[in-house]
């Protein structure tokens, strides 16, 4: 098989070639990781991206996304209205202690009040003058033109919000919001000239047709930066008693992301420790980032084992950020 050159080459892949590829048993998964890899290679060397959450927001939801354990339909969760800038600063200490690239703040909600953004951006100004190296995503739901604004003025260099699905597939994650509703805060974003990064979360019961789909509506989106969750099953929420993901099948999907997206920031997030378990190094042949530390309301592993992981892969921590995505001159073999 030999994708990876087609792809380099400006060869353009169908998604009918492109499902074909995932759902033929006949190609090891191990094979199209390595296609996978010298994608990742080729734009990326061996550089790994870190990033750091924030839950500044917690459990105060009025949407019923069928994953989440914040949503209005789980009847035990902690809920905590939006920190003080002192936490807020904190956490970016916390980040910058720690070599993290990106600081992630993040809010439950379907979207900001202007007193949370006003908060939000006296935080950020702050961290930008103290950690001026570090960047900032802010994740705070569906946002407005004036909000994001505020944002691209405060220093805020990405914003996250995920498509989490195929538009197909949507209505039976969330009914509350509208597919169209999240790509529009992510089209908000690239007119205010900030990072748009958003990703998916799979295992939901979504289809392989589904999954290629996600991948290349985020391809025409041309977000920055794909996060790719594995659903992590919380009690009390709609998928809480699912389980249709295995290690390989977690390294196949991530390979034709890559694939798709061959030079956009791939990056393995929510429900990697349980879904990869002992071939979370391998992931990172295909991802170029990974978030360090817990997550929104799940734990993740010790920052050790993170560190550890990608110095035994002979992998580089990338300390810089690079807004034009696959700048293949700065590429170390």
């Amino acid at each position: 098989m030999e994708i990876a050159n087609k792809i380099l080459s400006g060869e353009n892949i169908s998604k009918e070639i492109f499902l074909n590829i995932y759902e033929d048993s006949k190609i090891d998964t191990l094979d199209l990781l390595n296609e996978a890899y010298k994608l990742r290679k080729h734009y990326y060397g061996k550089k790994i991206k870190l990033n750091m959450i924030l839950n500044a927001k917690s459990g105060i939801c009025p949407e019923d996304c069928g994953y989440c354990g914040q949503s209005r339909d789980v009847k035990s969760k902690e809920r905590y209205s939006l920190v003080s800038e002192e936490q807020i600063l904190n956490g970016a200490q916390v980040a910058n202690d720690y070599n993290i690239g990106t600081y992630c703040i993040v809010m439950s909600g379907r979207g900001p009040s202007n007193k949370e953004v006003d908060h939000i951006t006296k935080a950020v100004k702050e961290i930008k003058v103290t950690h001026p190296q570090l960047k900032i995503c802010a994740c705070l739901g569906l946002t407005n033109n004036e909000q994001a604004k505020k944002l691209k003025d405060a220093g805020v260099d990405r914003y996250n919000h995920n498509i989490n699905t195929s538009e197909n597939y949507h209505d039976n994650v969330v009914t509350t919001h509208t597919y169209k509703d999240r790509t529009n805060t992510i089209e908000i974003m690239k007119d205010n000239n900030i990072s748009p990064c958003s990703g998916v979360i799979c295992g939901m019961g979504e289809s392989n047709q589904d999954i290629i789909d996600m991948a290349f509506a985020l391809k025409e989106i041309d977000v920055d930066s794909i996060p790719i969750n594995f659903l992590h099953p919380i009690k009390g929420t709609k998928f809480g008693s699912m389980d249709e993901l295995t290690p390989m099948k977690c390294l196949r999907i991530i390979s034709l992301f890559r694939l798709i997206n061959p030079s956009k920031e791939i990056r393995i997030a929510g429900g990697r420790e349980v879904n990869l378990r002992s071939l979370q190094p391998l992931a990172l042949k295909a991802a170029n980032s990974i978030f360090v530390g817990d997550y929104l309301i799940t734990g993740g592993q010790p920052n050790e084992l993170d560190y550890n992981m990608i110095k035994d892969l002979g992998f580089e921590i990338d300390y810089g950020y690079n807004e034009i995505q696959g700048n293949k001159n700065n590429v170390k073999e």
